[in-house]
């Protein structure tokens, strides 16, 4: 899901990745991307594609799709879910879910809010024939094999499961249980249209009309997204500020610079060069903050180093590489060892009782010698050049080289868009960066929707039958502490089956200029947009 976070990727893991020119700064707001008066300019990269709710799943596309659109639920600052144009959300079994909204809710053209609208969107979302990324969020929803069958075209248009009862209230029936089905409707993909959407889907994902506090004014591609608070917001977190620049650099180091500069407001990463002297040139400026992200080295068990490969291999990497050097100084402390495939600030989170990732070459050499070694002695790590990863990347294979002789070489693609791509089109080498923001604050968003069979996120084509019945497990347990516990168990299974290397769990480092205030970091490491306040 979130994947290809059906998910959020992160452009980065330790800083975000970028593909466009630097835009300029001023105080109207003309074409050219000039600042508005009381508007906020925050560092951002191109969207990888249109900005529709259903179609958006990286971090560039989904930190704007995430405050122009509303969902049923949202979750607070330390990811506690908390409902948003839901009135309630209840059930009785997990299985059939009533879902009333607040009344007024309109959207940014003046449309009322209704429970159509949101029953509307998701049938239109799920339909194999509109080919949307995120569309396998809906398969828990009765009906979803009759609109989007594995092979050939629907055979309904509408899911059986999702009934309109009145303007303001819907139903929900659920294939099977799933205790945590409130905790998903908090990702974007659950957001509704209005009927304007429906006209040319194309088109407003160039102009989007969503129901959420920032309403869209333009988009001009490669430089920046704008857009403005909106006076018809109903939500109780109405934006403290009026507007929001997403503007695109060609560097981090640059967006560095104009924020030490006065020229940028905000950057919620700092890249490798700069990490070090963060403190000494912001002061309490820079802002240190755990989120619900991690990164890890994902294979591709398609590729000739990983196909058929004893999981012992991965796990002799794994224990290669010395995450506690690499956090602590070419990191410069803003990650953490993982001690699990979920960060540890996420509800589920366990540390896993193993010494698979732990630094030991003695037993790393021995574990990969077991398994047969690696297929030609050589490794590829892929990742994008222009997201900060290249000396972490390169510390990680000098790490694995020298503890057990197997070659490790960067693999670099230009961009953030043309690295997932390649992954995209299965033409990954060895392994790939893998940077994962959470789209829900569970465990479970980190396992079933990165390691699944068919996974959308699940680029390295990982696949194991009985990973796949402990999630199912997971999915039909009678409450949430449950399903949570049913996750921890497959997480043991997964440590077997090693489906990606767990590196370490990331901080979101954020600086900002003297020109806003009040700046804080959401649980998903995002600036908190709606409460900056420009001076």
């Amino acid at each position: 899901m979130r994947a290809a976070r059906s998910m959020k990727w992160a452009a980065t893991a330790a800083a975000i990745a970028v593909a466009a020119t630097a835009c300029g700064s001023g105080d109207n707001g003309d074409s050219d991307g000039n600042k508005p008066d009381g508007y906020v300019s925050i560092f951002h990269g191109e969207p990888q594609r249109a900005l529709l709710p259903s179609n958006t799943n990286e971090s560039f596309g989904g930190y704007v799709v995430e405050n122009v659109f509303s969902t049923l639920v949202d979750y607070n600052e330390k990811g506690k879910l908390q409902n948003a144009n839901a009135e309630s959300v209840e059930t009785d079994d997990s299985k059939t879910w009533t879902i009333k909204l607040k009344k007024g809710w309109k959207f940014h053209n003046g449309e009322d809010v209704t429970a159509e609208s949101y029953v509307k969107a998701w049938n239109w979302y799920a339909n194999v024939k509109n080919n949307q990324s995120n569309s396998a969020w809906f398969e828990q929803i009765k009906g979803y094999e009759d609109v989007h069958p594995e092979k050939g075209d629907p055979k309904k248009d509408e899911m059986e499961g999702l009934k309109v009862v009145d303007d303001h209230t819907f139903t929900v029936e659920l294939s099977e249980k799933v205790s945590y089905f409130n905790y998903m409707l908090g990702y974007s993909t659950f957001a509704p249209v209005p009927e304007a959407f429906y006209k040319d889907p194309k088109a407003f994902g160039q102009k989007p009309i969503g129901n959420g506090p920032y309403k869209f004014e333009k988009w001009n591609h490669n430089k920046l997204i704008q857009v403005a608070a909106w006076d018809g917001y109903k939500g109780s977190d109405k934006p403290k500020n009026k507007g929001i620049q997403f503007k695109n650099y060609s560097t981090i180091e640059g967006a560095y610079q104009d924020v030490l500069s006065g020229n940028l407001d905000a950057a919620d990463q700092v890249g490798p060069k700069d990490r070090p002297k963060r403190k000494q040139d912001f002061g309490n400026r820079s802002i240190d903050k755990p989120y619900a992200g991690n990164t890890t080295i994902a294979p591709a068990f398609y590729a000739k180093p990983f196909k058929d490969v004893d999981p012992k291999v991965i796990q002799g990497l794994s224990m290669a590489i010395d995450r506690d050097t690499i956090t602590k100084t070419v990191l410069d402390g803003t990650a953490v060892p993982a001690k699990s495939f979920v960060p540890a600030n996420v509800e589920g989170f366990k540390a896993l009782d193993t010494d698979v990732l732990s630094y030991n070459p003695k037993k790393a050499k021995q574990l990969i010698k077991e398994g047969g070694g690696v297929p030609g002695n050589k490794i590829w790590i892929q990742y994008n050049a222009d997201g900060g990863h290249k000396e972490w990347v390169t510390s990680v294979c000098d790490s694995i080289r020298k503890a057990t002789g197997v070659e490790c070489v960067g693999d670099s693609k230009p961009s953030f868009e043309s690295d997932l791509k390649e992954r995209d089109a299965d033409n990954v080498k060895g392994t790939y960066r893998a940077g994962w923001m959470g789209d829900y604050p569970l465990n479970i968003n980190f396992l079933r929707d990165l390691y699944r069979t068919g996974a959308d996120a699940n680029y390295g084509r990982f696949s194991d039958k009985e990973v796949d019945g402990l999630f199912k497990d997971g999915d039909k347990a009678a409450d949430l502490d449950s399903a949570v516990k049913d996750y921890q168990k497959a997480e043991e299974k997964l440590l077997q089956e090693m489906p990606a290397i767990p590196l370490w769990d990331m901080t979101a480092s954020i600086v900002h200029s003297e020109n806003v205030k009040n700046v804080k970091a959401n649980w998903d490491g995002h600036i908190l947009l709606r409460d900056v306040i420009a001076k």
